[in-house]
């Protein structure tokens, strides 16, 4: 009886030990084969799996880690770009230092401060209505039209929504309603100046008086002169826009209402404003970028007189373009000499050469806000030599989606303007309206990044290259480098004007009021002084 007691328990235990084994068995092959997740993280996979990080989500992503986060963010139609190693300068100093290449500038707690005062008050009875034509391309437009909102508020006149100029260089049919969101511009100023659509009827036969108003004019003038206008006529019609109204020495409010004009009032027109937002989106999953405003279109070489690295042919072409364009007043103009003097925008091959001295490695990623480059591949050859990600719009953009912009020049032109105020770092090859526009915007919204070419000491630096008299590498980077410290968009009050200079050279040598709204717009915010200060304690 005992043995047979034995027996079951060895008997028991013998199937014990072998379901034992074949559980162990089991949960191994599981094991292999499927991944478990808690419930939480299973809970926000979707989430993170399909959409594209944010700015702050990338950081500033380590060289070794750009090529695979491109390739796995790029855009389906965008996969085609080749995507080269990084590409080091020798012995160019800090040319991997990636963090310290795209970190903004401090911006030393400086805010926008735009609301007007407590004594401000709605805009008065109107004595009369104000009619702008524009003038010039986009953003001699944009400058434009804000500064006669102000005027409009000193003179107490209703502003009719001012007229786009369809007859400068690039001939663009667009309308005010095409490029800007009208019914924001007219709401968002209600409670400063009162904006129609259109002058009422009854008007439309009345005498109007045209007027020229003067350059860089103060608000006794319009005060004075103009308001007495009133006296004999409705409407008062501005013949231009451009520069009819100081940079400096105007009432806090008003120079705060110029601002609310261009950095809240003035909105790009929806479709516009989407087609911009995408741009960027495609342009952000390349990684941190840089809009490099090339400024070496046909009408700014014919205009400026440069020809340095163009053929006899190409030189007597813009000539021949500068002299039949007739409210260009200069005609004969030594291109030598202007690119001395730093008035020359810097070629393609030019910028190649800063990008590289400043240490940015031939992967980065760059958005061309241009239109069609005189000469096209033939002048571009050399950039997209050094830096192949050259993007711009047309590259980005789908056939389809590009469409209804492709024939208006200042449709185009906010396009870019929405990519380069968004881009990490912008770059202008010249300090045109645009460079000066994005410039400003970009101090207004924090002191983002751009870097200003001093234009005199790289070529006279170029020019020692292209003689054999220095090397590109570290000495040229080193001297690039440390001249272009102080001009990366840091905070600073705006320049006044030349010492020395006298009537509308003074005003002309003065910083415009949209390149830099410091102090005007920005003011330091009190609670990280307060802070700041009782952390020293």
């Amino acid at each position: 009886m005992q043995q047979k007691r034995k027996w079951r328990s060895l008997g028991f235990l013998r199937k014990l030990l072998t379901c034992a084994i074949g559980s162990i068995a089991l949960m191994a092959l599981f094991s292999a084969h499927i991944q478990f997740f808690p419930p939480s993280y299973v809970q926000k996979l979707p989430e993170s799996s399909y959409r594209l990080p944010k700015q702050h989500e990338i950081g500033y992503q380590k060289l070794s880690r750009e090529r695979s986060w491109r390739l796995e963010f790029a855009p389906p139609h965008l996969l085609k770009t080749p995507l080269p190693p990084p590409r080091k300068l020798d012995n160019a100093s800090g040319s991997l230092d990636f963090d310290k290449l795209w970190k903004p500038p401090p911006n030393r707690d400086y805010v926008p401060c735009v609301e007007p005062n407590s004594s401000y008050i709605g805009p008065a009875e109107s004595r009369g209505y104000l009619l702008v034509h524009t003038n010039g391309g986009l953003n001699q437009m944009r400058a434009g039209i804000c500064d006669m909102v102000a005027v409009a508020r000193i003179i107490n006149a209703t502003l009719v929504i001012p007229e786009l100029d369809k007859r400068s260089f690039w001939q663009d049919s667009s309308n005010f309603s095409d490029v800007f969101d009208e019914d924001h511009f007219i709401n968002s100023l209600a409670n400063d100046v009162k904006v129609i659509k259109k002058l009422p009827k009854e008007l439309a036969t009345a005498t109007r008086a045209v007027k020229h108003f003067k350059s860089w004019s103060g608000i006794d003038y319009y005060q004075e002169e103009i308001a007495s206008m009133w006296e004999d006529y409705q409407v008062i019609r501005a013949a231009k826009s451009d520069s009819r109204l100081a940079n400096n020495n105007l009432p806090p409010d008003i120079q705060k209402l110029r601002c609310r004009s261009c950095y809240e009032a003035l909105r790009f027109a929806p479709q516009i404003e989407a087609m911009g937002k995408l741009l960027v989106d495609r342009m952000r999953s390349y990684g941190p970028y840089i809009a490099l405003h090339l400024r070496y279109e046909k009408d700014m070489l014919a205009f400026s007189g440069c020809t340095h690295d163009l053929s006899p042919e190409e030189a007597d072409e813009l000539r021949i373009i500068r002299e039949n364009t007739v409210y260009w007043k200069v005609k004969d103009i030594d291109s030598t000499e202007q690119r001395a003097k730093g008035y020359c925008p810097l070629t393609p091959k030019e910028v190649g050469m800063f990008l590289s001295a400043l240490g940015f490695p031939s992967n980065t990623p760059i958005y061309i806000a241009a239109g069609e480059i005189y000469g096209g591949n033939s002048h571009m050859s050399d950039l997209h030599s050094r830096y192949p990600i050259l993007m711009n719009k047309e590259k980005l953009a789908l056939v389809d989606e590009f469409k209804p912009f492709i024939d208006h020049a200042s449709q185009m032109a906010a396009l870019d303007y929405i990519v380069s105020i968004e881009s990490d770092i912008f770059i202008p090859s010249y300090s045109g309206n645009m460079a000066r526009a994005v410039e400003g915007h970009r101090r207004f919204l924090g002191h983002r990044k751009t870097i200003s070419p001093d234009r005199k000491a790289l070529v006279h630096l170029f020019d020692k290259v292209e003689r054999g008299t220095m090397k590109e590498g570290k000495k040229l980077s080193n001297r690039i480098i440390e001249i272009h410290k102080r001009r990366q968009g840091s905070p600073r009050k705006r320049k006044g004007p030349i010492s020395g200079t006298k009537g509308m050279d003074r005003f002309r040598s003065e910083e415009a009021f949209y390149v830099n709204p410091l102090p005007d717009c920005l003011c330091r915010n009190v609670s990280s002084i307060v802070n700041s200060s009782l952390s020293v304690r």
